[in-house]
């Protein structure tokens, strides 16, 4: 064995925070540069285990561990010897593992999404079609762009040798079990796996040791890499048969440092014997040994040229687990064995984490320092509002101060229409109603019953004050960023009310409300499929009644009697509010009515173009949309040119395939050709484009798997905020936060487990109405 450098090279963190209970079999995952998250594990001692569900952050800039506790979503099961996996910057997966008494955990696959911060961190169930691996422990996960791996562990019955792979850009999401041919690696289970990103092996998820079937441990290296016809192999890492070999192991970890493979701790066939840290250079086929730490079951993470040891069992305590972190400084490590040390400061995989943030170690400051000023700034400013009124305290405006920067995107914006005043002491009271029993976006998921809760006659009233605000409206809305854009919602209340809790709400009552900051456009088909359109109309009426001048509800294609007829809507009425749907006088006949006083398009900034549907081939300038006279009835089989460019703004798609031009039909929503419904080619959005002076188009009407869905130019978008369409399809569903910058961000929900629940999905009902089919292509804002 070589000389270390151990009393040099190791360094025990003193750490700070709330620190997590000494623990085993739990995971370590970087989601940023200075981000790692910790979930499960088992802690206690001497037999006396307790798996856990827990989830903490550790920040390695400051060495400060903080708890996740109010993270929303559906978490996973408590769980040990499970798998994790970063997949994109603050987001990760986990797999499997074990949850005491001989059981599995689910095979479910989990996402934990930070992106808006430790804050707002939620987990949810990914969308996956199909087989799955299936239950099991002792594996290992790794992302090899655009694939997620599950290699070997043990399903409880047998230890395995499998492979599966996900492909995270092809949906919908697909376990696929690989059919490798040749030589494989024996099966195993506590093994060790790492992506290796620098080098011959380059692309490579490489393996090492394991305990096979007989309990023995192994110290075999292999590599698995996929070739250009879409082949999978493996490859047998080539040792120098007269340099050193490695000691065969489990429970312990690997990673990479440059192209190095770096094993650390575990355990032998023999109880209780010393194990090195060991490094293979892959790219001259040698090992090298060195003295350190000496664990097992425990987690390991990189920094650049540093490697990281947290928790699992120190051979002298092996009943013990402990708590403590390590940094291994590997430059000092190898010493003179230049071959080891990368040649780049910075291996972080770039594949998996991308836009990581570039934190600096920021100085502590003694609390005796920090004395607080004498002169505050107050908490509230004024603002003048408007000049042109006769009323001087209607010009003076109360903005909190956090929330002045948002505050002249309001300064500007048109008041209401002569003759329409926001609310009168009876719109208002019966209003607060309506929102105390439906914004319930905190308590969402305590939501159990099927009756509707209001009374026929306030929602009558709601329908009027709300149409009345329509009214006057023009077809075609125009606004200023920041703004959020939400597509279609087909009945699906839930999915709205977890938007609302997960992104911000539409309120200014509590921390979670944003109206002072955001405007909201919904882009239609609010009714229909789903089983409480009842719900989602009333709650989004309710709100345009209380923020008119920030709320807009663009018209959707099911916003239409001929269509909400025969698509679920009018059947809601009759059952849940016991109606009859042809008395004029209905809930169903006067949302209807209402329906046709919705405006068709909103444009944001001059520059972006917000419809339901598409341009088509009929429309030629927003002029032309702001000139159709309400209310707005739709011709299914139009013969004038207004009907025409209302059945292009409504029901118009794009063509499935970019490179296709000109004009196509809908067979898909017009297989008879006698509305003339078209698919349009990227040129005639170009020209559209161009003629009215805007960048893109935003628009719903299809399902997308992802929820959203980019074209390569740029400059089109299509969302969909429901999940799960139709109970079939198990997309995700998203919406699209426009910021002052004009940068467009996704924000997604996936589906509940029992998501298919919440739709009309009776096979009379589909053999009536099927679900119309999703765009399946898909790709991500760049």
């Amino acid at each position: 064995m070589r000389q270390s450098r151990q009393e040099f090279s190791r360094q025990k963190l003193e750490v700070y925070g709330t620190a997590p209970l000494p623990r085993f079999g739990h995971t370590m995952t970087p989601v940023s540069k200075t981000k790692i998250i910790l979930f499960g594990g088992a802690t206690g001692d001497t037999g006396k285990y307790s798996i856990t569900g827990d989830t903490y952050c550790f920040d390695i800039v400051s060495n400060t561990w903080s708890r996740l506790d109010r993270v929303s979503g559906i978490s996973p099961s408590p769980r040990a010897a499970h798998s994790a996996s970063s997949v994109e910057a603050y987001q990760m997966v986990i797999y499997g593992g074990a949850t005491g008494g001989g059981s599995l955990a689910s095979d479910d696959l989990y996402l934990l999404d930070m992106r808006s911060g430790e804050d707002q961190a939620s987990w949810m169930i990914v969308p996956v079609v199909g087989t799955t691996p299936g239950r099991r422990y002792g594996h290992t996960l790794v992302f090899q762009k655009p694939n997620l791996l599950v290699f070997a562990g043990n399903t409880g019955n047998e230890t395995v040798n499998d492979v599966w792979s996900l492909n995270v850009e092809k949906a919908p999401f697909t376990w696929i079990k690989l059919n490798i041919q040749g030589e494989t690696p024996k099966v195993r289970v506590y093994h060790s796996a790492c992506l290796c990103l620098t080098g011959s092996a380059t692309g490579m998820m490489v393996i090492y040791g394991g305990r096979c079937n007989d309990q023995a441990a192994l110290n075999d290296t292999w590599g698995l890499r996929r070739h250009r016809d879409g082949r999978w192999d493996w490859v047998r890492a080539p040792y120098k048969p007269n340099g050193e070999q490695p000691v065969p192991r489990y429970q312990h970890a690997s990673l990479f440092i440059g192209s190095t493979m770096m094993v650390l701790g575990g355990r032998t066939n023999q109880v209780g014997e010393v194990v090195p840290l060991e490094a293979y250079d892959t790219e001259n086929s040698e090992w090298f040994k060195f003295n350190s730490i000496q664990r097992f079951r425990h987690a390991c993470w990189s920094l650049d040229s540093d490697v990281y040891v947290h928790g699992g069992f120190e051979h002298e305590t092996p009943n013990i687990p402990t708590d403590t972190i390590f940094k291994i400084d590997t430059i000092r490590l190898f010493g003179k064995n230049e071959q080891l040390i990368p040649r780049t400061s910075d291996p972080t995989p770039k594949a998996q984490i991308t836009n990581l943030d570039q934190q600096r170690p920021i100085n502590r400051v003694p609390r005796n320092n920090n004395k607080t000023p004498e002169i505050r700034l107050a908490s509230q400013v004024l603002v003048y509002m408007n000049e042109q009124s006769d009323e001087p305290s209607s010009q003076i405006k109360r903005v909190p101060l956090e929330r002045l920067q948002e505050e002249g995107k309001r300064i500007g914006v048109k008041a209401l229409p002569p003759g329409i005043s926001k609310s009168t002491q009876e719109i208002e009271s019966n209003n607060e109603q309506i929102l105390d029993q439906l914004f319930k976006s905190r308590e969402w998921s305590s939501i159990t019953e099927t009756r509707f809760a209001l009374r026929k006659e306030i929602v009558l009233s709601l329908i009027q004050d709300c149409e009345n605000i329509l009214k006057n409206e023009p077809n075609v809305i125009r606004i200023r960023a920041p703004v959020k854009i939400f597509g279609n919602l087909h009945g699906q209340y839930i999915d709205l009310l977890r938007f609302f809790e997960m992104w911000g709400e539409p309120s200014d009552k509590n921390n979670e409300g944003d109206i002072e900051s955001f405007d909201y456009i919904f882009l239609g088909d609010y009714v229909d499929r789903g089983n409480r359109s009842l719900e989602t109309i009333c709650l989004l009426m309710s709100l345009k009644l209380k923020h008119p001048d920030q709320i807009f509800l663009l018209r959707g294609h099911h916003e239409d009697i001929s269509v909400n007829s025969l698509y679920g809507f009018a059947d809601e009425c009759r059952q849940r509010l016991n109606e009859d749907t042809n008395d004029p006088n209905s809930v169903y006949q006067k949302i209807n009515k209402m329906f046709t006083f919705l405006p068709l398009a909103c444009v944001i900034e001059d520059r972006i173009l917000c419809v339901h549907g598409g341009v088509g081939h009929g429309i030629r300038s927003l002029d032309e949309l702001d000139a159709i006279p309400k209310p707005i009835e739709v011709a299914q089989n139009a013969t004038l040119q207004d009907q025409q460019i209302l059945m292009d703004v409504l029901w118009s798609d794009p063509c499935e395939k970019e490179n296709e031009m000109g004009f196509k039909a809908n067979t898909a929503r017009d297989s008879t050709g006698s509305r003339n419904i078209v698919k349009f080619g990227a040129d005639r959005l170009q020209r559209f484009l161009t003629d009215n002076r805007l960048s893109m188009v935003i628009r719903s009407h299809e399902c997308v798997m992802e929820g959203y869905d980019r074209n390569s130019q740029g400059d089109l978008i299509t969302v969909f905020s429901a999940t799960d369409y139709c109970g079939k399809y198990k997309n995700a569903a998203a919406i699209l936060v426009v910021k002052r910058s004009m940068e467009i961000v996704p924000r997604l929900i996936y589906p509940l487990n029992n998501s298919n629940e919440s739709w009309i999905d009776n096979e009379e009902s589909l053999r009536r109405r099927p679900a119309t089919p999703p765009r399946w292509k898909s790709s991500k804002l760049k």
